[in-house]
């Protein structure tokens, strides 16, 4: 891959004569909470021991993507009740980050999540 830099064509002189792009429209990491994103790593810490390191990466299917989304609105509601028996509000962090990847990976769309649906309920249905 060959790189280039972004150009805004615009400039931010300073009194030592540096000369830099413009800072607009780029992203802010510099707002993120920090004791946020510490607890974040520290489930991810928790989570090589458990389930060892890297794993939730090699998720590239729709069920996964499901059960991410799943765990995620899980937590949501344990998080919004006040539930301490684990840091939900990273869990949901954790797993809205993993539904992301996989979708970014097969491309999700809503006709592919109601042809799985569909198709997982008539595995219920007696016949």
């Amino acid at each position: 891959m060959k790189y280039k830099t972004k150009d805004s064509g615009q400039r931010q002189d300073y009194s030592s004569g540096m000369r830099r792009d413009l800072q607009d429209n780029k992203p802010r990491y510099d707002l993120i909470y920090m004791p946020m994103l510490k607890r974040l790593a520290e489930l991810h810490q928790r989570g090589v021991a458990k389930y060892g390191e890297r794993n939730w990466e090699v998720a590239k299917t729709l069920e996964e993507y499901l059960r991410f989304k799943q765990s995620a609105l899980r937590h949501m509601i344990q998080w919004f009740n006040e539930d301490q028996d684990e840091d939900h509000a990273a869990a949901v962090q954790f797993n809205i980050n993993a539904a992301e990847m996989v979708r970014d990976k097969i491309g999700v769309t809503k006709d592919m999540i109601d042809k799985y649906t569909h198709e997982v309920a008539l595995k219920d249905v007696p016949r």
